[in-house]
């Protein structure tokens, strides 16, 4: 069998060894038979990889992992890039991956969403950035925003009246949790104030909006 291509197995991860010198298309092509005829030996685990001999772009990274989930029933979960001769490495890399595979309770959101765009997502979100007027954000679970708030929330989209949104500047067009609407009113404050971090929560039917606080914080329910 070519030494062009070698799999070195850990309990939490793979290294893979390629020839540096090999063609790439030859080396791909080798890949797949080495995984092929090693199937039932790996099984169908959860894997960490790491390469070695040869310096791989991330396009090329993505090939190679798209030529193993052909040829096998191994999931690769992440690409170790530091040195990964200690199994420690893996374990550490493998076990925050899976946590986050399995535990995917956020998602972040770097920027200014602006008039006409929507932002929809199935977990929690938090946003770095502002969420100007016209734009919109539904989540299905809690929406806290690190900028300002001057367009459309809804949290709980998918009826959870545990969520809740907190902006930095508060000053929405309309908020909704769950199956509740709050609407800002009609007429602008006739004296600008200053900025204040507040939280929107659903409590007895209606939508509270308050100073967010010690007190506050610890009566948040987490679902």
């Amino acid at each position: 069998m070519s030494s062009n291509v070698m799999i070195k197995g850990t309990k939490s991860g793979i290294i893979l060894v390629l020839d540096k010198e090999a063609d790439w298309d030859t080396l791909k092509q080798e890949i797949g038979e080495k995984f092929r005829t090693s199937s039932d030996f790996l099984g169908d685990a959860e894997k960490a990889i790491s390469f070695q001999g040869r310096d791989l772009t991330n396009e090329q990274q993505q090939e190679v992992i798209d030529i193993i989930h052909e040829n096998c029933k191994l999931e690769i979960l992440c690409v170790l890039e530091e040195d990964p001769k200690k199994e420690e490495a893996f374990a550490k890399t493998l076990e925050a991956k899976l946590m986050e595979k399995e535990n995917n309770t956020g998602f972040f959101f770097k920027g200014n969403l602006r008039s006409g765009q929507v932002l929809d997502v199935e977990t929690s979100i938090i946003i770095l950035g502002d969420v100007n007027a016209g734009a919109k954000v539904v989540s299905k679970g809690n929406v806290i925003i690190l900028g300002s708030l001057k367009g459309n929330v809804f949290a709980g989209s998918a009826g959870n009246v545990d969520a809740f949104v907190v902006a930095l500047d508060m000053n929405p067009v309309q908020i909704r949790i769950a199956d509740t609407i709050a609407r800002s009113p009609d007429e602008a404050p006739k004296k600008k104030k200053e900025r204040e971090t507040k939280i929107a929560f659903w409590e007895d039917g209606n939508i509270y909006i308050e100073p967010l606080d010690k007190d506050v914080i610890g009566d948040i329910r987490l679902s």
